[in-house]
């Protein structure tokens, strides 16, 4: 858990405060909508809490968002050109993934990059995707990643590509001994 001194967190949780605002929601009916607490919300809200990957997800899919949308709403106007440097990295502790914003992110793109980085044993499961039918290129760089999508499992080792369009459920597992790493190219649909 973060402190509410991150100010990520709280850029984000006042971006979560107002996209629930605009859709004139309570928290009870997002936590309906979204199968997350009602005190988890405000807590995210407020940057009492850090979001986990799996929150912002569930969220995103309420809000027809990508992650990486989300997060560039909270972030300066975007430029051109990101060097490495200042890319974006979020970091979910509780689930041992590491996500850097590789490409400049822009809410008018369907296209982006993303690096994932899984540590031994890591395991995300997301219920939904956070835009149906989002397509996704998932390259592994280094290590190995196992991969399912609704009721079909991938197993990945180093330069392998899988393209996938998601409708459903999907979950990523590092399933080596050592960290994966690994480029998501997202397309919107």
């Amino acid at each position: 858990m973060r402190s509410a001194e991150d100010p990520l967190d709280t850029r984000l949780g006042t971006r979560l405060a107002e996209l629930r605002a605009q859709h004139g929601w309570s928290l009870g009916e997002l936590a309906e909508r979204s199968g997350v607490s009602r005190s988890t919300l405000s807590r995210a809200e407020r940057a009492e809490i850090s979001p986990t990957a799996a929150l912002l997800n569930r969220l995103c899919h309420v809000y027809g968002r990508t992650m990486s949308q989300l997060l560039s709403e909270v972030e300066a106007e975007p430029a051109p050109l990101v060097r490495a440097a200042d890319q974006r990295i979020w970091e979910d502790p509780a689930s041992g993934f590491v996500r850097r914003s590789v490409s400049p992110p822009h809410p008018g793109l369907r296209g982006e990059l993303v690096e994932g980085r899984l540590a031994p044993g890591a395991d995300i499961a997301y219920d939904r995707p956070p835009v149906s039918g989002l397509e996704q290129h998932l390259w592994v760089l280094d290590g190995a990643l196992e991969v399912t999508a609704g009721d079909r499992a991938h197993h990945l080792d180093t330069g392998d590509c899988l393209r996938m369009r998601v409708f459903g459920p999907t979950r990523f597992r590092c399933a080596g001994s050592g960290e994966t790493r690994y480029v998501l190219a997202v397309v919107r649909p």
